[in-house]
């Protein structure tokens, strides 16, 4: 077995590949984050084997026989020795593909509720050049069985994703998705990995990448490992959290307008008291001054930051630009 460190926590463990006769590709990688997937890493690997000879597992801290089982049916294994969640999964997944040299990089997740003989349709708009990221969505053709709770949830989050990251997706949730080269080497999540796939979206925005879907089914046969009402509301609120990251300029100018209309309603009520009795009402007169108050320091707060995000970026575009300069 052969060993490299990436950095102090990540090792690579390099796997037996047993397959052979793969679909003549470009150089294209399928990464599996993985915790605690006995039950189903093996088959994934094997199935997603019969498309790629790169096929690599993350494996987030296991402790179960997860990196075992994914060697032997012939993976490469990336292994954090303590669990950091789906998103440092996903960046050290993207740190492999860099320096791999990936064409292109195809999540699917570990549990089986993916299918790998659904790869190359996920895959295709990437090799054909027309998206630099595909979701492969559960709400398009394909009628899968998903509980009732999870279609809710996945639907209420998609929503908000669209409204907050303002690119449309039918799944904001689905972890199959594919990207380009020009993905892989812009892409880098910050969250703890509960929201990866919507702060995906808010970067896609970000760095001007195009988003493709295509149909794809899934299957539930196990129970949701996590509350599903506990991990919603996590969810929800890191969405938020990427929100005031991505977009501040929406995010303070949305609670800095309901400031000014709850300041403007006291207002009111402070003048129909006045008209009708001749007597100011302090109280409300002193709330009405408080919330406009907030209101403007609220909306000052989200342009400054808006400000500082596009300087930030226009810094960032101009480094990467000269980067590219100094490389050709």
């Amino acid at each position: 077995m052969r060993e490299m460190t990436y950095n102090t926590d990540l090792h690579i463990i390099t796997g037996i590949n047993m397959n052979s006769g793969k679909l003549a590709m470009p150089k294209v990688t399928v990464a599996i984050p993985a915790f605690n997937e006995e039950r189903f890493i093996g088959s994934v690997v094997i199935k997603a084997l019969q498309y790629t000879d790169d096929v690599i597992v993350i494996d987030d801290g296991s402790s179960d026989s997860t990196i075992y089982i994914a060697e032997q049916a012939g993976a490469r294994v990336l292994r954090h020795e303590t669990n950091k969640g789906k998103s440092e999964a996903i960046n050290t997944a993207l740190v492999y593909a860099r320096r791999n040299g990936s064409e292109a990089l195809v999540f699917i997740d570990g549990d089986g509720q993916h299918k790998p003989d659904e790869i190359n349709q996920v895959l295709a708009p990437v090799l054909r050049k027309e998206a630099d990221m595909v979701v492969g969505s559960r709400f398009l053709s394909i009628k899968s069985d998903i509980p009732s709770y999870r279609r809710v949830g996945q639907h209420a989050f998609t929503t908000v994703t669209n409204v907050a990251a303002n690119v449309p997706v039918t799944d904001s949730q689905s972890g199959f998705r594919a990207f380009s080269r020009k993905a892989i080497e812009v892409l880098h999540f910050n969250g703890t990995g509960l929201s990866v796939e919507s702060e995906m979206q808010f970067q896609a925005k970000e760095h001007n990448l195009v988003i493709a879907e295509v149909a794809i089914s899934v299957v539930y046969a196990e129970k949701a490992k996590r509350n599903p009402y506990a991990h919603g509301m996590q969810i929800l609120s890191n969405i938020v959290k990427l929100v005031s990251q991505h977009r501040p300029l929406f995010f303070f100018s949305l609670q800095g307008f309901l400031f000014l209309l709850a300041g403007s309603f006291m207002g009111l009520v402070t003048i129909d008291i006045f008209v009708r009795t001749q007597v100011l009402a302090m109280g409300y007169a002193l709330i009405s001054v408080l919330f406009v108050t907030l209101g403007i320091i609220t909306l000052s707060v989200g342009l400054v930051l808006h400000s500082i995000k596009n300087s930030f970026l226009d810094l960032k575009k101009a480094v990467q630009k000269d980067q590219q300069i100094r490389v050709n």
